[in-house]
């Protein structure tokens, strides 16, 4: 049995049947804390999902994390800069009307979250590699087109050696 503590969990009571089913544990939930009962290996696979849907994605997108190919990464943007005003860096992965953030989603074939002062990123492992760059270079202050331009070089390089 494992215990984990969640701020936001009306996203995992709402979806606690369907998240019993999918994930084969059985999920109690007391005030903020989650318990997870099941073999050690569908807890480890539990407690991935749960942490994907309390940081923000869907508990649909969060079930990917299921498939032995993808994973869920966090970057923390006070690692890659010195900046004072985080808003500014967030506004720059968001973009204008969020256009940045989904441009990096299509390219890159990811899904991506931005809260408080983390990114968080689902997606097959060679596909997060790129994403994680294209984020740290707009957290450096590289330009979105670069970015852009950088994302479609690596998707041409890897339909040239399928």
């Amino acid at each position: 049995m494992e215990t984990l503590f969640f701020d936001r969990i009306s996203e995992i009571r709402k979806e606690k049947n369907n998240l019993e089913r999918e994930l084969g544990v059985k999920i109690k939930i007391k005030g903020k804390e989650v318990s997870t009962e099941g073999t050690s290996f569908d807890e480890y696979e539990a407690r991935i999902v749960l942490e994907a849907i309390q940081f923000g994605f869907s508990s649909k997108i969060a079930l990917s994390l299921r498939d032995e190919h993808n994973i869920f990464r966090r970057i923390h943007i006070k690692d890659f800069t010195k900046r004072k005003k985080l808003e500014d860096v967030r506004a720059r992965i968001i973009g204008t009307e969020g256009k940045t953030k989904r441009t990096i989603e299509n390219i890159s074939n990811t899904h991506l979250i931005i809260k408080g002062n983390e990114v968080g990123i689902i997606g097959t492992a060679e596909t997060i590699e790129e994403a994680t760059t294209a984020i740290t270079n707009l957290i450096r202050g590289s330009k979105q087109s670069n970015v852009y331009h950088f994302l479609e070089r690596m998707n041409a390089e890897k339909k040239r050696y399928r």
